[in-house]
């Protein structure tokens, strides 16, 4: 009988074990798809903010224009840390940059100067760029499935939507330039 006790207590220690070791990874195992396309999606962005407006630094003609491209650097620059480091805790590798589509949008940007960059930057990357960040943060924020994934969607959304708010304000400033 000793001999038998033995046996189960050592062979539920080697379930627990085992139990244990894959609950190490289950957090990336059980992420959904559409979780990991919104860490994708928002490294994305975020690097396109980025991009775009280290552009901005050295082709704006307007000091507003610069403002805003600083504020974007330092704030996107943050959230992609902050991202980065919830990928990593989930094994979700994130892009290094924008998508195809993205670059693409910066290197239209990047071939134009004085006040037609500044109300381009303005529109392209401050509103539109903005609108479709708020939109992909306001539903992972609502769906994600993820509690991590829910949380950090909804602590950046404000700052996302405030974004949108002085990129509204400095577009209208840009069309006054001539």
């Amino acid at each position: 009988m000793p001999g038998l006790l033995l046996k189960i207590l050592g062979a539920a220690a080697i379930g627990i074990t085992a139990f244990a070791l894959a609950g190490g990874n289950a957090s990336a195992a059980d992420l959904s798809s559409k979780d990991k396309k919104f860490m994708t999606d928002a490294a994305e962005a975020g690097q396109t903010e980025i991009k775009a407006s280290k552009i901005a630094l050295e082709k704006n003609r307007s000091p507003a224009v610069k403002d805003f491209a600083e504020t974007m650097v330092g704030d996107h620059t943050t959230v992609a840390d902050e991202l980065a480091k919830l990928a990593a805790s989930k094994n979700v590798k994130l892009p290094d940059g924008p998508s195809t589509m993205q670059n693409a949008k910066i290197a239209i940007l990047s071939k134009l100067d004085g006040a037609t960059f500044d109300k381009q930057y303005a529109s392209i990357i401050g509103i539109s760029a903005h609108e479709d960040a708020v939109k992909l943060f306001q539903d992972a924020a609502t769906n994600a499935k993820d509690p991590d994934v829910k949380q950090f969607a909804a602590k950046t959304l404000p700052g996302l939507q405030h974004h949108l708010e002085m990129a509204k304000r400095l577009k209208a400033a840009t069309d006054g330039e001539k």
